[in-house]
């Protein structure tokens, strides 16, 4: 298995911030963010910020940092979601050659690049085999002046672990017709 993504910050942390939350990973109600900031702009910030987050709970602040459970959680999660891409790509492979996902291994969605005048088709058939999924036409701004690419949005986060070779098997199905 491949390294995680690295956070863009690394790459100059003296002017870089970088931003964080759980909203996603707990949930939005918890309302904890942070920011690792260059040393220069730590005064400025706080100056900024005043007393505008006094309701954040130091309780909840400190339980996240000090349990660790929050970072094991994150660590196990990515593990679960790259093996899950791999199954997607690997299905991909076997099943609808001429699909191929595109970026990065990170993250809960993958890109899927498709044929010319497969979109479509590919996203109908997906819908009548009970899979949700996007086409890139969703995302594609009315006056972009790039030529439009056909291709998908696959989600591979939430079916429940019990559930998703069968998701993959039906959308492999949805793709291998299209």
């Amino acid at each position: 298995m491949t390294e995680p993504v690295g956070a863009v910050q690394d790459l100059d942390p003296d002017r870089v911030l970088y931003l964080g939350s759980v909203s996603k990973s707990l949930s939005p109600a918890v309302r904890l963010g942070w920011m690792v900031l260059p040393e220069h702009l730590v005064d400025d910030v706080l100056a900024v910020k005043g007393e505008r987050e006094s309701w954040a709970s130091v309780l909840d602040q400190l339980t996240l940092a000090d349990s660790g459970q929050h970072d094991r959680h994150v660590r196990r999660m990515r593990q679960r979601y790259r093996r899950r891409r791999d199954q997607l790509v690997a299905k991909l492979l076997e099943r609808a050659s001429h699909v191929s996902a595109t970026g990065v291994a990170a993250g809960l969605h993958a890109v899927l690049r498709m044929p010319p005048g497969s979109e479509r088709p590919a996203v109908a058939a997906a819908a009548r085999l009970g899979v949700a999924l996007d086409g890139l036409a969703a995302f594609r701004h009315p006056d972009a002046t790039m030529p439009a690419m056909d291709g998908l949005v696959v989600g591979y986060a939430t079916p429940p672990e019990h559930a998703y070779a069968a998701a993959l098997d039906a959308l492999a199905a949805a793709l291998s017709g299209s």
